[in-house]
């Protein structure tokens, strides 16, 4: 059994943060791979985004995920998860080795800016649309190129940092892998070599494998089902 294979665990739900989830949405892949890395688990809602439950929208009129209730507290950003399961416990220092370091807050905020708008509009531009996505996918290469330039520092590294896993690695990696799927075969024969082997690393790694089991939409009176 690996360290993210453990069975639920014997807290009772009403002493469990509840997280809000969707399986495919980058940004609560990205809150649940930090809360399991943590060893914070919660109760786990999976939303169905067309039909969005009550209790969700009363806790944040955003209306999209992820949401975490915390006590009395709402959290609904997924960066903001991800420090808030990190300030509980960070075994491996990801913030120290990846949040605090010079350029890292900047990856983030380009992946969650301008890359993720070419994101959108290379993933939604349809089959009338393939010019336009075409543009958009050049446009986001930019933001490839900078990511594979840093793999390769150090004769190639495993991770956007150095050899270890951080913060910055997991807050990017699903989006990375969205655009990376939707023409997979582009993709395979890109130039991006290092980008390639980091992101096939972090889809087979026991943390990601782990926050991606299937579950049923969530409803108001179904039994409790946790992260883990």
């Amino acid at each position: 059994m690996s360290d993210y294979d453990s069975p639920s665990p014997p807290e009772t739900a009403n002493k469990l943060p509840v997280l809000y989830s969707f399986r495919r949405c980058p940004y609560a892949m990205r809150a649940r791979m930090a809360l399991r890395y943590a060893g914070q688990n919660c109760v786990l809602r999976e939303v169905d985004l067309k039909h969005k439950p009550e209790s969700m929208l009363q806790a944040s009129r955003k209306g999209t995920v992820p949401v975490m209730l915390v006590e009395s507290s709402v959290i609904d950003e997924s960066l903001d998860v991800m420090l808030w399961a990190l300030r509980q416990n960070d075994p491996d220092n990801w913030l120290e080795k990846g949040d605090m370091q010079p350029g890292v807050k900047e990856l983030v905020a380009t992946n969650d800016g301008t890359f993720k708008e070419h994101l959108d509009g290379y993933k939604y531009a349809g089959r009338d649309g393939q010019a336009a996505a075409e543009s958009h996918r050049q446009q986001g290469e930019s933001f490839l190129s900078e990511l594979e330039a840093l793999l390769a520092q150090d004769g190639g590294r495993q991770h956007l940092l150095g050899e270890q896993l951080t913060f910055v690695d997991v807050a990017l990696m699903p989006f990375i892998r969205q655009f990376a799927n939707v023409d997979t075969k582009w993709f395979e024969a890109s130039r991006y070599v290092n980008l390639r082997g980091w992101l096939e690393r972090l889809i087979r790694s026991p943390l990601f494998v782990s926050i991606m089991t299937k579950r049923k939409p969530w409803q108001a009176g179904d039994p409790v089902t946790y992260l883990y």
